[in-house]
């Protein structure tokens, strides 16, 4: 009795330990941002529409459960099913009244007050983060649980339940005389005694596990309430196999086999999660559709049986197909590319253990309508590419895209159709070629000695090297120019005018400026490096062209906007971080050379999104037509594309032949803003002679208006504005002879004259003004 009782304390311990105390190592979840809806936003019916479908939301005329929605017209009557972004932040489910008016939000109504004025429909579920013991699970309380799930549990694996104290000798005995009498086999365990089996035991069938089972049973029940128990026993059940992990209990089930909570499901739905709880390899819906069929049937007959379900009901929920979802959402991500930054991101901040086992929900940056776009943008361009020549049947892409004034990153496409765990988008460090050139033409812009107009000298160079060698950079023409204004040799990519200006302020002030524009990487001291012979990510230059994009601020790109504990309390929410990097007026200066090369450059294609949209870009080409790149912005998105081969063999394409068209298709299928980047103090329009930076007139032939900076104006002005300038000055002394001639003669008539004082005075007034007058005109 004394060994039997200090078992019985062992094996107490044991279930109070673990009951009390952690119960299970819970996956972190990772979501998209959240849909923003309010009157005014940039949301037509497509964007609508994808985004329902990625919820999985049912189409349904009275919308009477949550994740269901109506259209009539333009007009939505969305159930939304609410969400929890932490404990201080929670949507409820509501009900929505939407109407779009082209591709805007004209008018928005919800049975819940909305004091910002901003309704979220809640983000789309990207993946998860798992232990390691493979185990994935979506714990639900027994109030997310519905009624008639629970009825079919009940009815068909323990209908005492609420009776027995953890063991039901009634059920025993009746197991074991079925057995014995030749009929089916039966088990007698109870619901207790099936958590205790799966909770704390094993599947062995030997007494001793019995044994243990039925005293623990009975030792569960005498510390924790039924309900405690139920929650517990739909949280720990095993429901299938996704892939190596293991689907457990009926909250990710619901999800894995039906992409809908629980409380969405039909009661034949429920009744068939039910009925694979006996054997979820058995009655698999996706490889045993029959079986599983008939095994719903059974519980379905069960609750009839009981009375929790009308004849009425079985009768309709016997016709109801399966509905199972082809493929599983749950536990694969479909944006796999965008997860794996997530989870770098993460790993920087927080321990491995942490991240998979205690159930943290990660609101990230991910829009899913951008991240759809680049999807379907590479596929579809990269598969013409590939169609070109052999050198094109190896070629891979990476795309990358985040909101400039934010820094948040909005897709990602890293990786071919498997995700392997090599992400292009951060781990292919390849040469960018002109992609750094725009940083030359800063210097030049920013030290004053050159405006957008001056002149660039773009014939050959040799440059010699500290090795004693010489280095003779090439035209991708193998053509020079001669000299050429400052926009047009940035806007064709010339080599040679970079070359000389580069080395006009040195390479190590062009690696300071790029350590400026946030590049991290170690900087060669070479002049090579001056074309781009530097091995950087997309995602290194994604970040250099959004403090292009925002005016000169940089903001870090980042993947993520908030982490929560498994009790709602924020553990990260991340701000705004922005930076100076850039004079305000320098990097204006530098936008308008960048949509030169869109406008008339080697981005001229780009032209066909719009050309009110001011976009803004540079093209970017290797050695040996290696790589292309593609870097540009619209007012909403900066986005860089790269495409290339993994064995680094030439491909024959130029950034604007190979990634621009892949750039152009992606950004055709978002909602673009103009580039509007406001006017900084510092700034002035004035005429210039194109490719001599002087100033001039709007009547010479190479005259542009273009903005300059205020502290270096031109002290030269053009022949022709001279020329003009003279015109007019002569044109307007003669009229004022002319004018002084008839006073004269006015005041001869009428008897009085004019003293040579005051002729003097007035010619001295004239003089004072001369200065002011030359500079107005220019």
């Amino acid at each position: 009795m004394v060994l039997l009782a200090l078992y019985l304390i062992k094996l107490d311990r044991t279930i109070t330990q673990k009951f009390e105390g952690k119960r299970w190592d819970i996956p972190a979840k990772v979501y998209s941002q959240p849909l923003e809806l309010y009157q005014g936003a940039n949301v037509d019916r497509d964007t609508m529409n994808t985004w329902l479908e990625l919820l999985n939301y049912q189409s349904n005329a009275s919308y009477d459960r949550t994740g269901t929605y109506h259209r009539v017209d333009n007009t939505y009557f969305i159930h939304t099913r609410g969400f929890s972004y932490s404990a201080n932040d929670t949507d409820a489910e509501q009900v929505i009244k939407m109407t779009i008016s082209g591709n805007k939000i004209a008018s928005i109504q919800s049975t819940l007050p909305a004091e910002s004025g901003i309704i979220r429909l809640e983000p789309v579920n990207i993946g998860g983060i798992y232990p390691d013991s493979n185990e994935d699970r979506l714990v639900v309380s027994l109030d997310d649980v519905p009624q008639p799930l629970i009825d079919a549990l009940i009815a068909t694996e323990d209908r005492a339940f609420y009776e027995h104290q953890g063991v039901s000798i009634r059920g025993i005995a009746r197991a074991v005389l079925n057995n014995f009498s030749g009929g089916s086999m039966q088990g007698g365990s109870t619901i207790t005694q099936q958590l205790i089996k799966n909770f704390y035991l094993n599947s062995d069938r030997t007494l001793k596990r019995k044994a243990n089972e039925a005293l623990m049973a009975v030792l569960l029940e005498l510390h924790y309430s039924k309900d405690e128990i139920l929650q517990t026993y739909l949280n720990e059940i095993y429901l299938g196999q996704n892939g190596n992990r293991s689907i457990n209990g009926f909250g990710l089930a619901s999800q894995f086999y039906f992409n809908k909570p629980l409380k969405e499901l039909r009661i034949d739905q429920q009744a068939m999660l039910v009925g694979m709880a006996k054997g979820p390899s058995i009655y698999n819906p996706r490889r045993h559709p029959n079986d599983s069929k008939t095994r719903r049937d059974v519980v379905l007959d069960n609750m009839l049986t009981v009375g929790t379900l009308s004849q009425e009901e079985y009768d309709a929920a016997l016709e109801q197909p399966l509905g199972i979802v082809e493929k599983p959402v749950e536990g694969k991500s479909q944006f796999p590319d965008f997860l794996d930054i997530v989870k770098r991101e993460l790993n920087d901040v927080y321990y491995s253990d942490d991240l998979k086992n205690e159930g943290l929900v990660i609101i990230s940056t991910l829009d899913p309508i951008a991240q759809l776009a680049a999807d379907e943008a590479v596929d579809k361009k990269l598969g013409e590419l590939r169609r070109n020549n052999s050198r094109t049947e190896e070629l891979q892409s990476a795309l990358v895209s985040a909101n400039p004034e934010t820094g948040e990153l909005v897709s990602v496409v890293g990786s071919g159709s498997a995700f392997t765990g090599f992400n292009r988008a951060v781990d292919a460090k390849r040469q960018v070629g002109s992609l750094l050139k725009p940083v030359i033409y800063m210097t030049a812009l920013e030290s004053g000695r050159y405006n957008l107009a001056s002149s660039i000298d773009d014939s050959p160079i040799t440059v010699n090297l500290g090795d004693g060698s010489k280095w003779n950079p090439k035209n991708y023409s193998n053509r020079d120019h001669g000299y050429v204004p400052l926009t047009t040799a940035l806007a064709n990519s010339y080599n040679h005018s970079a070359v000389r200006l580069g080395m006009e302020f040195g390479v190590d002030t062009f690696a300071r400026q790029l350590q400026r524009l946030g590049v991290q990487e170690e900087i060669p001291p070479y002049p090579s490096t001056l074309l781009g012979s530097i091995n950087l990510s997309p995602m290194d230059m994604l970040g250099v062209y959004q403090v292009f994009a925002t005016g000169g601020f940089r903001t870090p790109i980042h993947s993520i906007r908030t982490v929560v504990d498994d009790r709602g309390r924020i553990l990260q929410r991340t701000g705004l971080n922005t930076q100076r990097s850039i004079p305000p007026e320098t990097n204006f200066l530098t936008n308008y050379a960048l949509q030169q090369v869109v406008s008339n450059g080697t981005a001229k294609r780009a032209q066909s999104l719009g050309s009110n949209l001011n976009l803004a870009g540079k093209t970017g080409t290797t050695n040996d037509y290696r790589d292309a790149w593609f870097a540009g912005y619209s007012g909403n998105y900066v986005s860089v594309v790269w495409v290339g081969r993994d064995d680094n063999e030439p491909i024959g394409l130029s950034g604007g032949s190979g990634a621009l068209p892949v750039w152009v298709d992606y950004m055709n299928r978002l909602k673009l803003t103009p580039v509007a980047l406001p006017e900084p103090e510092g700034i002035e329009w004035l005429w210039l002679e194109n490719n001599s930076g002087k100033l001039s007139n709007e009547r010479c032939e190479d005259a542009r208006y273009l903005p300059i900076l205020s502290t270096h104006l031109p002290e030269e002005a053009s022949s022709c504005a001279i020329n003009l300038y003279q015109q007019e000055r002569a044109r307007e002394q003669t009229q004022w002879q002319n004018q002084q001639e008839a006073i004269n003669q006015q005041r001869r008539d009428a008897g009085s004259e004019t003293s040579e004082d005051d002729a003097g005075d007035a010619n001295d007034g004239d003089a004072d003004t001369w200065y002011d007058r030359a500079v107005e005109w220019f």
